[in-house]
């Protein structure tokens, strides 16, 4: 099968996968939003950045490392299984504990019954790792997206009633406990893998090098990404928590709308291309070319509707997070660009690069988060993430282009100018729209017809109107 037809395979399974997913999740975040508060969100929020955390560490650089790896057997990938198990018991049991702790350092009681609860969720999250990478290497994605289809499901139903009976946060956790069990027993049935008490470390010094590059970002990233979370959380009310996670986590759904059904299978496709970098650079190029046109235009409807759109999701409850939407939503764009980098570097087999993009990224980030925290408020620390992408972006691409693909950044760059031209229309446009008092559907209504007819006006002025048709059915 040549690339382009397993990257189209996988574009199709990923697209109905992700969208129904994002779908689903994005129903029951509407419905929970009105059923309970941001400080409850915010308790949970907390708990998330530990949680993840954990299924960093769970995931061991492994689930990359078996893709990019041809040369590993069932044997092998049993015991490599195996090990995965072992690890994902004693990191749940050590999370249960970190109760009390998190508790005293939030000087929030009710985390001490909150985090054991959701180590249940860590343990069945890191028993799927290795099924779930097995499924992509083989590029079943029909499988994936239809187990988290599934999870999410499993996941609205649980927290949805629970929420109903007034279990507050407990509803949350209890979704996504529902969600990893159902995830687990999919790809278990699946792939059929087997447990071994006693297993060989060889298969996992065969993929240290790799996993080792692959963890070490995944950690650096993890900080680079949810200092924000850990620092509002402690020095600032769970409400501001609530109100900031809830921007930040709407700011992240054009990602898994438009660009993760692309990303997910950047590595399975393109892995085999390992030494044919022009091929690589080519595949970069054209993904860059289609989230650039439609990403940078985006950014500019969703900066200037982040009113209505946070109101009609959410409820008047969460107009205070409005403003840190408004600002976030400025680096959409990057994150939509960003979000492919990775799987070019793991496809070049230069997670060494990754590294130390991760590296940089994280020092920038952290400094800017401090500085936001220190000036008081989650609306410097959206400004200070704003500024800390853009630069991350400028040096994530420099060594992705330059360094691991040996070619021009100036020719990356001459992509972006066109998209930046249907920008600069869409901001003439909305700003003239920007007084409209036609009530919030209907603004609503009114600037999304706007920014679909200016992109498409903006695509043909451009001239990219039939080559990014073709391009997207390539």
């Amino acid at each position: 099968m040549s690339v382009k037809n397993d990257l189209r395979s996988g574009i199709i399974y990923n697209s109905v996968g992700k969208y129904s997913n994002v779908l689903i999740t994005f129903i029951i975040q509407i419905i929970l939003a009105r059923l309970l508060s941001p400080s409850e969100f915010g308790i949970i929020a907390i708990i998330n950045v530990f949680l993840v955390f954990f299924q960093l560490l769970v995931d061991f650089g492994i689930g990359p490392a078996i893709i990019q790896r041809d040369d590993l057997n069932k044997d092998e990938i049993n015991h490599i299984y195996s090990f995965s198990v072992y690890f994902s018991v004693s990191l749940a049991v050590f999370f249960a504990f970190l109760g009390q702790p998190i508790s005293t350092f939030y000087q929030n009681i009710l985390l001490l019954k909150a985090v054991p609860l959701m180590s249940i969720a860590l343990l069945f999250n890191g028993l799927t790792m290795v099924p779930q990478n097995l499924l992509l290497k083989q590029k079943k994605f029909k499988i994936v997206n239809m187990s988290q289809i599934l999870g999410s499901f499993a996941n609205g139903v649980i927290s949805i009633v629970f929420a109903f009976l007034g279990y507050s946060y407990y509803a949350l956790i209890f979704g996504n406990i529902a969600r990893a069990i159902a995830q687990f027993a999919i790809y278990s049935a699946s792939t059929r893998l087997t447990f071994n008490l006693r297993f060989s470390i060889s298969p996992l010094v065969k993929i240290y090098k790799f996993a080792k590059n692959q963890l070490f970002f995944n950690i650096i990233n993890y900080f680079s990404r949810n200092l924000d979370s850990i620092l509002i959380g402690r020095y600032m009310p769970s409400n501001q928590l609530g109100y900031y996670d809830k921007a930040y986590q709407l700011s992240l759904y054009p990602n898994s709308i438009f660009t993760s059904v692309i990303t997910s299978t950047i590595q399975p496709v393109f892995s085999s291309y390992e030494t044919q970098l022009d091929k690589l650079k080519n595949g970069y190029f054209g993904i860059i070319k289609i989230l650039a046109n439609f990403g940078i235009p985006l950014s500019v409807f969703l900066f200037f509707s982040s009113s209505e759109f946070i109101i009609f999701l959410f409820g008047e409850q969460w107009v205070e997070s409005i403003s840190v939407f408004q600002i976030l939503s400025a680096s959409i764009w990057i994150q939509m660009l960003q979000s492919s980098t990775g799987g070019f570097f793991q496809s070049a087999n230069r997670t060494d690069l990754l590294l130390l993009s991760g590296i940089m990224s994280t020092t920038l980030n952290i400094i800017g988060i401090i500085l936001g925290v220190y000036l008081g408020s989650i609306y410097w620390v959206a400004i200070m993430i704003l500024v800390t992408f853009s630069l991350n972006f400028i040096q994530t691409n420099y060594l992705l282009v330059h360094k691991a693909f040996g070619a021009s950044v100036v020719d990356f760059y001459k992509i972006l100018s066109k998209p930046i031209v249907i920008a600069i229309l869409e901001i003439i446009i909305f700003l003239f729209l920007q007084n409209l008092n036609l009530g919030i559907f209907l603004n609503l209504l009114v600037k999304s017809v706007s920014f679909i007819i200016v992109l498409i006006v903006g695509l043909i002025i451009t001239k990219q109107f039939k080559d990014f048709i073709l391009l997207l059915k390539k």
